[in-house]
């Protein structure tokens, strides 16, 4: 096969398609600008939903790009040969437009062609049907024209063969494109179980609407969506088995080998997660969100990634108070910067982040692994206590995630319930108040307005408990007739769930539970977990409202005592607000 590499593959892609119609838009920041309910964009069509489900694009109806993607969900496997952080994705799309014939037809011809992949090491797999959706027999039809044989074609379930955003609405069967990545011979048949073979691409064919009852309709106006992997394919070009060895990462690894002076080859997990680390952080903290590394959301997974980093170096004998970090951080900026101008631009912001989070972290980090290797010699049991752990956190700023992870490697285990209980009393406020000044609160301060006002807290601490620690508050509005509440979340709430939230809210104002407020430096109060929203527009002090320990969350008030002064909570209403955000209408009977 004729070599390619990651110089070029993203300029073939575009070029390709815009040859097919296609008009190229630019990549969508790495954090969503609309969709509250992730930190980050994870997939290519993440940024495009709102026109997969019918909006009117800009550009038309024929798209292609690459999209920068963050996905920290198996953190954890980083270290090994395939695994990122961060990722590209590159795509095309038909909104209404062509669908699988030209899909399947173009995403051939680019592999063979384009890429030159011989036809003999490609399989396919298609949807095999089920008592909802036919067998897919059109692109089983396509696949065979190509010239790929019946036996590199595998029928697969909705496990593998279907792809839709959530419960309901617009959805499809897909067919998905697999290489064989070995050197031995290439078997006859296609076998899904075989790891040699490797997904490169996949078509996505959304023309079904599922309902709320779990039927299915077709659509009137059908719509296709690729992906391809940029780091696997690319692997897949230069033949490595590792993708770390590939032309994506010669200029950062070298930078690397020569910091530590140590060879890749023995210090192949430390110098991934390196890699890879810092690769992410450079992208976070040159998004124009202005991330910077912090306690919560993504600025927690940034400043996580930075000291993960930083403690691999450790491993690498590097010198953590040198200016590695920046180094890197540069060659990957240099290496991007054609694709993502954000990179120069926010160039300085980028070097600040990771000069400042490093020098928060080193002050602390020998000191937290002297103390942890001290501790490890006490115990006689196999496993790190709760109170190690949490001063290892309170003391030094090591992430419980941390902690575990160098227990692993000495062979131990952790306390992580115990920890989340000494977290959670850390948290505990005491019930004294302190005089400062506050911004926040009502427009009007009458008693039925400060009623729902409380409310509200305990509605946003039950929907939290209820669907998952993803519900955040994204605004309100209180009259003295009812409560109007938005928090992220992907789907409509179920009326089981509307049921069980209700039932918690009134079960919270039954236990008559106290009302208090502490008064916390910002910074503070949000690492010990208090929820707060716009909070750059409070200043440095801040009061933090505690509903027994059910609710703490920054706020200016007012509040009633009691929750037992509310009386019974009736939700009226949930509804969508905009993308990723629902509404909830409620009274105080």
């Amino acid at each position: 096969m004729k070599k390619s590499s990651a110089k070029d593959l993203k300029d073939k892609y575009i070029e390709f398609f815009e040859s097919k119609g296609h008009k190229q838009i630019e990549s969508a920041p790495v954090v969503p600008e609309n969709d509250p309910s992730v930190l980050f964009n994870t997939a290519g069509m993440q940024p495009l939903i709102p026109y997969l489900m019918g909006e009117i694009h800009p550009a038309g109806t024929r798209l292609v790009d690459y999209q920068k993607c963050i996905r920290t969900n198996d953190l954890e496997e980083v270290g090994d040969k395939t695994h990122h952080t961060f990722f590209e994705m590159l795509g095309n799309w038909s909104l209404g437009d062509y669908f699988k014939k030209e899909a399947i037809s173009w995403s051939f011809e680019f592999l063979t062609k384009v890429l030159n992949i011989p036809v003999e090491k490609l399989a396919v797999t298609v949807f095999k049907g089920d008592e909802d959706l036919p067998r897919d027999e059109e692109s089983l039809g396509i696949w065979k024209s190509l010239g790929i044989p019946e036996e590199r074609i595998a029928f697969l379930g909705k496990e593998d063969n279907f792809w839709i955003a959530g419960e309901t609405g617009p959805c499809g069967t897909d067919t998905e494109m697999f290489y064989f990545r070995s050197d031995d011979p290439v078997p006859e048949k296609y076998d899904p179980e075989d790891d040699r073979w490797v997904e490169i691409w996949n078509d996505v064919f959304m023309d079904h609407y599922k309902h709320e009852d779990g039927s299915f309709t077709e659509l009137p106006k059908k719509n296709v969506d690729t992906g391809m992997g940029y780091e696997r394919v690319v692997a897949v070009l230069e033949n490595k088995d590792d993708n770390y060895l590939t032309s994506i990462w010669d200029t950062s690894r070298e930078k690397l080998l020569e910091i530590s002076g140590l060879p890749y080859e023995g210090n192949e997990k430390s110098m991934r997660i390196i890699l890879d680390h810092i690769r992410t952080a450079v992208f976070i903290s040159s998004d124009d969100a202005g991330i910077k590394p912090s306690n919560t959301d993504q600025g927690y997974i940034l400043r996580r990634l930075i000291r993960r980093a930083i403690r691999h170096a450790k491993n690498l004998n590097i010198d953590i108070n040198s200016n590695w970090t920046e180094e890197i951080a540069l060659c990957f900026i240099e290496e991007y910067k054609k694709y993502y101008k954000e990179l120069e631009r926010n160039k300085d912001v980028v070097i600040e982040v990771l000069k400042d989070e490093k020098a928060k972290f080193n002050k602390t980090l020998e000191k937290g692994l002297k103390e942890f290797e001290k501790e490890i010699k006490r115990i006689d049991d196999n496993r790190i206590n709760k109170d190690v752990a949490f001063r290892l956190y309170d003391t030094f700023g090591f992430p419980i995630e941390l902690t575990v992870e160098l227990a692993e490697e000495k062979e131990l285990t952790v306390d992580t319930e115990g920890f989340k209980e000494k977290f959670k009393a850390h948290q505990e406020l005491s019930r004294t108040a302190s005089k400062g000044k506050f911004k926040g609160g009502l427009s009007g301060n009458s008693e039925i307005e400060t009623k729902y006002h409380t409310a509200t807290h305990l509605l946003n601490a039950a929907l939290k408990e209820i669907l998952g620690d993803h519900v955040h508050q994204k605004g309100s509005n209180i009259t003295a007739e009812r409560l109007r509440f938005d928090f992220s979340h992907p789907e409509k709430v179920s009326k089981e769930d509307l049921e069980k939230v209700e039932n918690l809210v009134n079960e919270k104002i039954k236990e008559d539970l106290p009302v208090s407020f502490e008064v916390m430096d910002k910074e503070d109060a949000i690492k010990n977990g208090a929820e707060g929203m716009f909070l750059d527009r409070y200043d440095k002090e801040v009061k933090v409202y505690s509903i027994g320990d059910f609710s703490k969350e920054i706020c200016g008030g007012p509040h009633v005592t009691h929750t037992g002064e509310l009386g019974h909570f009736k939700i009226k209403k949930e509804e969508a607000s905009s993308a990723g955000v629902r509404r909830i209408k409620a009274i105080l009977e």
